[in-house]
């Protein structure tokens, strides 16, 4: 019996003890590549040297102090180096314990920024379907993944939707890429001017999206034209970069690489690579000091943040990521990926999609790829997938309810940032059994 309330209330996963790089034992000596870095939170792999040796250094010489009271030198260089890296305007940084507590955060400060500038009006949040910015109450609210709002909707904020920017799903046969991002951003045009532009306090949006539409990367132009349509109406522009944040697309900044600077960004999984929990939201400059020339505050706060142990852990991190020049590695392992996925599925009946930018690559599957009818969602081909490849020692992020909340069926890929040509080559080896596996099933 365990006490541990689990994900599945019906199964017991196995007990990690151990990993080293790409690879994590469990308590039978079964290994598993770790293909999908937990939730692309394992950039570095595991047991790094240096980030474990930096966190004890670390506890050594201050292993807690509230930031009530205190500031650290790491927390301090580590806001240095993240304000430095990021795009124009950036300067000002928050740090908080995960994900979900970063998109809290940033919806917070942006509220406050507007209440502070005298437009106490602005109450509502511009988000896309099918969307996902987290598990509390207020980003879930504001998120659009249905089937993980469906029994604490009563509970949640109200959020206005537009489409989302999913080129497999959402583009016509007969519109070019320019005419389709033409439509959505004509869509998001008229949403924000029929709720009022004064009523609006962002638009919130994953410049790639990540674990609930599957790695789906913008159209070229969609998110300089958001930008230009949230400036003429005086509308923030935040970036949830929780999950293709932090190198993981092959910048820093997954955003950058379409050319804008938001207004406010959250990142978190891969800050400290799992090494620790922390997470952090960059705002830019005329925010900070809009606050700070007002309240002089701002009105949140919690326990851990700044946490001196993971401030350390993520700025080892971050280090090694600079100085090993990871991120072209990223850009470079991320193409072989993509090519080797399309080598093995890109003609496989019932692989629709391979999509993804840099190390964040997925596949949707279909059952017809003419008409692109997903498979039955009571079928739950990627609970099968998932299981098929922890079989063959392989762990992959599969999600359900690709398209509308319910239906269809994808898998997420996004190995460490060190993998090897030969390790991406044992990925798809052993994904590709799995799949068979699974549709055979």
């Amino acid at each position: 019996m365990t006490h541990i309330i689990h994900r599945s209330l019906r199964h017991t996963p196995p007990v990690a003890v151990g990993g080293e790089g790409i690879v994590l034992r469990d308590s039978s000596g079964k290994s598993y590549i770790d293909a999908s870095s937990g939730a692309a939170v394992s950039s570095l792999g595991h047991g790094h040297p240096e980030v474990i040796a930096a966190m004890h250094r670390q506890i050594d010489r201050c292993a807690y102090a509230h930031t009530g009271f205190f500031t650290t030198e790491v927390a301090e260089q580590l806001a240095e180096r993240l304000a430095r890296g990021a795009p124009d305007g950036l300067t000002g940084v928050y740090f908080v314990s995960g994900g979900s507590e970063a998109m809290e955060t940033a919806l917070k400060l942006a509220r406050q920024y507007w209440v502070e500038r005298g437009e106490p009006a602005r109450t509502r949040f511009l988000a896309r379907r099918q969307s996902y910015h987290g598990n509390t109450l207020g980003v879930l609210g504001v998120g659009g993944n249905e089937w993980r709002k469906r029994d604490f909707a009563p509970l949640l904020v109200d959020a206005l939707r537009v489409s989302a920017c999913y080129e497999y799903r959402g583009r016509a046969p007969q519109q070019n890429v320019e005419d389709y991002t033409a439509a959505l951003l004509d869509e998001l045009e008229t949403a924000i001017i029929e709720a009022g532009p004064h009523n609006i306090i962002a638009f919130v949006a994953e410049p790639v999206v990540g674990a609930t539409g599957g790695a789906i990367p913008p159209t070229p132009g969609y998110f300089k034209g958001v930008r230009e349509i949230c400036d003429r109406h005086r509308i923030l522009l935040i970036a949830d970069e929780v999950m293709c944040g932090m190198g993981r697309t092959g910048a820093m900044y997954a955003i950058g690489q379409d050319g804008v600077a938001p207004d406010i960004v959250a990142v978190a999984k891969g800050l400290a690579a799992g090494y620790q929990p922390i997470g952090a939201v960059l705002a830019h400059h005329a925010i900070v000091d809009c606050l700070r020339s007002g309240s002089g505050m701002f009105q949140h706060g919690h326990t851990y943040i700044g946490h001196p142990v993971a401030a350390a852990a993520a700025l080892a991190v971050q280090q090694v990521i600079e100085r090993e020049d990871l991120l072209a590695r990223v850009r470079s392992r991320g193409a072989t990926l993509r090519r080797m996925l399309g080598d093995v599925f890109g003609v496989h009946e019932h692989v629709g999609d391979i999509r993804g930018r840099g190390m964040l690559l997925a596949l949707e599957f279909v059952r017809d790829r003419e008409t692109k009818e997903p498979f039955a969602p009571e079928r739950k081909l990627h609970a099968a997938i998932k299981a098929q490849a922890m079989a063959r020692g392989l762990l992959v992020y599969p999600m359900g309810g690709t398209i509308d909340g319910r239906h269809g069926d994808h898998v997420l890929l996004a190995p460490p940032f060190i993998a090897t040509a030969a390790d991406l080559s044992e990925i798809v080896s052993r994904l590709s059994d799995a799949v068979d596996a699974a549709l055979e099933s």
